[in-house]
């Protein structure tokens, strides 16, 4: 290793999601309609939540701040993106990485506990409706908390890993946004611990996590299983299969990029999973919820109906008032 051609590093750039000058257009329209359609639907989800009193529960409480952490997890990665694909110089501080860095660390633990969370809340709902009362709002008020806590913490462990690295030669990063992954991969120091780091730290947040689901959702389908009517069973599955169909997306594609070899070729084939779960998963979150449950549907129904059919019954009455 040939350390006297190192140099402090101040900024990197990026090699972008596409190097094809003709796809590059198509690029920014797709992404950029994803993201519109993420930030709408989220927020939408966020507004219905709070203005529908028979969704004040936990579950869609924690599915707000769900939808919140997606919106915040696209806006730190889209619009870069969106604005390297039509930039001739794909560049960003050292500074702004760090940064990029720190806040992606905390919304992707915050988004692997809340999907733990919400599969626990599906437990206790189906399993075991007694402990159902135990999720007040204070707990689900804490639990929220606790996963930032422990997003901060993971945050605070990669910084401190990047700072302790160095770089040499072109600081080119072969993706698209700031991820330890990729830092690992240009640095040009002994990263065998950082390696290590990586690995407890994937672990400990996204495979407990995992497990979490994964034994919750055993109980469920096995509680299911044993309702004697089909229209019991269509009920009960009902209620969890948005979840699940997000869980399995999330932590398929996540779980997918961090557990395997860090190498140039699995880089490039990252690149597209990577933009799956960054740019894609938050707008399928707010599909996925708002096409495939039934309560949100209704609910939408409801307030539609309060919007568009209330002022008219109000102006009706006026005029037979005047009348």
């Amino acid at each position: 290793m040939t350390w006297g051609n190192c140099t402090e590093a101040t900024e990197f750039i990026f090699s972008g999601f596409t190097d094809h000058p003709e796809f590059q257009v198509t690029f920014f329209v797709l992404f950029l309609a994803i993201y519109i359609i993420t930030l709408v639907g989220n927020l939408g989800m966020i507004i219905l939540f709070r203005i529908d009193p028979q969704l004040h529960i936990p579950m869609y409480f924690l599915l707000s701040n769900l939808a919140f952490v997606d919106i915040l997890y696209s806006t730190c990665i889209t619009p870069k993106l969106l604005s390297d694909l039509i930039a001739e110089r794909r560049a960003i501080s050292y500074s702004a990485c760090v940064s990029q860095l720190c806040i992606v660390s905390i919304l992707l633990v915050m988004e692997c506990f809340l999907l733990a969370v919400m599969a626990y809340d599906r437990y206790a709902a189906i399993c075991n409706p007694l402990l159902y009362t135990v999720m007040s709002p204070r707990l689900c008020g804490q639990l929220v908390a606790g996963s930032f806590f422990t997003g901060c913490m993971n945050a605070m462990i990669q910084a401190v890993g990047m700072l302790k690295m160095s770089f040499c030669g072109p600081m080119v990063i072969d993706l698209f946004f700031c991820d330890i992954s990729s830092m690992i991969l240009l640095s040009c120091s002994d990263t065998r611990i950082h390696h290590v780091i990586l690995l407890f730290v994937t672990f400990l947040f996204g495979v407990v996590s995992t497990l979490i689901v994964l034994i919750s959702y055993i109980f469920i389908i096995s509680t299911i299983l044993k309702i004697r009517s089909a229209e019991g069973k269509c009920k009960a599955f009902s209620t969890c299969a948005s979840h699940l169909t997000a869980v399995i997306i999330f932590y398929g594609t996540g779980l997918f990029i961090y557990l395997q070899p860090n190498t140039k070729n699995s880089r490039d084939q990252n690149k597209v999973v990577s933009v799956f779960y960054t740019v894609v998963t938050p707008m399928l979150n707010t599909l996925i919820y708002s096409l495939r449950n039934k309560e949100v549907k209704n609910a939408f129904n409801r307030v539609k109906e309060m919007i568009f059919f209330f002022p008219q019954e109000g102006n009706l009455a006026a005029e037979g008032c005047s009348s």
